[in-house]
């Protein structure tokens, strides 16, 4: 059974919160793909619309948008998504995960698009406290 930690950012105040996607909810956005929209229930936060902005697996490997598939793969890069360069046209091999979102994956990476009725804040805060 999968299971994601979700990070959403909210654009209108500015904040990231997360929360646990378990479940059902988690087997749906198995190969959803960075760009995609999705229906807020998923993560907690009915009225909502969110869209997948990136995430990392379970051994840290970030997600790139221009990588096919849910694999993991090396890639030379320059100065780009995952890699930093401190001197100018160093370039490097690097390993990122595939932009599809698979059982491998632990952390999605989540942007509102459309708001709800509910504030983000109280949404999840509500489900910590329902946990505690």
């Amino acid at each position: 059974m999968a299971e994601f930690r979700a990070v959403i950012n909210d654009t209108k105040d500015g904040k990231s919160y997360q929360a646990p996607v378990t479940g059902h909810h988690a087997n749906s956005l198995i190969g959803k793909r960075i760009g995609d929209i999705i229906d807020g229930i998923f993560v907690g936060l009915p009225g909502y619309k969110l869209m997948i902005t990136g995430g990392s697996d379970k051994d840290g490997f970030p997600m790139r948008k221009d990588l096919p598939g849910p694999r993991r793969k090396r890639l030379l890069v320059s100065k780009s998504i995952g890699f930093r360069s401190e001197e100018r046209g160093l370039r490097k091999k690097k390993s990122f995960r595939g932009n599809a979102v698979s059982p491998d994956t632990v952390q999605v990476n989540l942007k509102v698009t459309q708001h709800g009725a509910k504030p983000v804040s109280e949404l999840i805060n509500k489900e910590e406290k329902k946990e505690e």
